[in-house]
C-alpha cells in the first residue's frame, strides 16, 4: 500500500469511505481535503460498464464544461491561407503548416492542443508516432480536424475538455480548480455525465456507470452515487 503524509490522512479523516455521496456533498468535501499550496485541480474518474477492447464500446469525445478548468490552453493550429488568417486572429498560439511540422520533428511539442484543417492531415500524419502517445494528435471525433478552426479555438479555449476510456474502462477528466465556487463545479461535472450518458455505446450491457470519484490533485477521492450524479433527470 502507497504511504500517505500527514495533510493526506487529515484530509481522509473527513470522508466516510463506505458511503455513496450525492454530487454536492463530494464536491464541499474534496474542496475541503485539498491541503497543497497551489490551486489543485478537481477531477473526477468514471468507471463504465463497458469493454474497450472492442470498438463499438469505446467512448470518446469532447465536451465544452461551462465553467472550464481553470487553466488556458495553448492552441496549435496546422492551417494555410486563409485558414491560418482566421486561425491566427481567433486567438490561436500558434499557427503554421511545414515550419511546425519540422519544429515538433525536432522535438517541440510545447501546446496542450493540436487543431487542423482536413488537407493538412497528410502532413500531419507524419507526426504520429511523436504526438500519437502524447494525446496531442487532431482527431475528427473531438472536433480537433475541422474547417471550422475559429470554432475549434474559440471552444478549446472556453473550457473544451476530450475524455476517452482507458484499457480498464475509466475515463478521468478535470472539472476545474480548488478555488472554483461549489456551484461551477457542479455544473461541469453534471455536463461531463450527462455527456457520457448521451454517449453510451448501444453494444454496453448491464450497468453503464459503474462508480464515480471526484478527487482533487493530492486529496483523497471521494465517492458519488451513480445514480444521483446526472443532471438531467430523464
Amino acid at each position: 500500500m502507497p504511504k500517505h503524509g500527514k495533510k493526506y490522512a487529515e484530509a481522509a479523516k473527513l470522508i466516510d469511505f463506505s458511503k455513496l455521496y450525492d454530487p454536492e456533498e463530494a464536491i464541499e468535501l474534496a474542496k475541503k481535503t485539498a491541503s497543497a499550496k497551489f490551486d489543485e485541480t478537481v477531477e473526477v474518474a468514471v468507471k463504465l460498464g463497458v469493454d474497450p477492447k472492442h470498438a463499438d464500446q469505446q467512448v470518446r469525445g469532447a465536451v465544452v464544461l461551462p465553467h472550464g478548468t481553470g487553466k488556458t490552453k495553448r492552441v496549435l493550429v496546422f492551417a494555410k491561407g486563409e485558414k491560418a488568417k482566421e486561425a491566427e486572429q481567433a486567438g490561436a498560439d500558434f499557427v503554421g503548416a511545414e515550419d511546425m511540422v519540422e519544429k515538433i520533428q525536432g522535438g517541440w511539442t510545447d501546446f496542450d492542443v493540436a487543431v487542423a484543417t482536413p488537407d493538412m492531415m497528410g502532413m500531419v500524419g507524419r507526426l504520429g508516432k511523436i504526438l500519437g502517445p502524447k494525446g496531442l494528435m487532431p482527431n475528427p471525433k473531438v472536433g480537433t480536424v475541422t474547417m471550422d478552426v475559429v470554432r475549434a479555438i474559440n471552444e478549446i479555449k472556453a473550457g473544451k475538455i476530450e475524455y476517452r476510456t482507458d484499457k480498464a474502462g475509466n475515463i478521468h477528466a478535470p472539472i476545474g480548480k480548488v478555488s472554483f465556487d461549489s456551484d461551477k463545479l457542479l455544473a461541469n461535472f453534471h455536463t461531463l455525465i450527462d455527456t457520457l450518458i448521451k454517449v453510451k455505446p448501444a453494444a454496453a450491457k448491464g450497468q453503464y456507470m459503474r462508480s464515480i470519484v471526484i478527487s482533487t490533485t493530492m486529496g483523497p477521492g471521494v465517492k458519488v452515487n451513480p445514480l444521483r450524479a446526472p443532471g438531467k433527470k430523464e
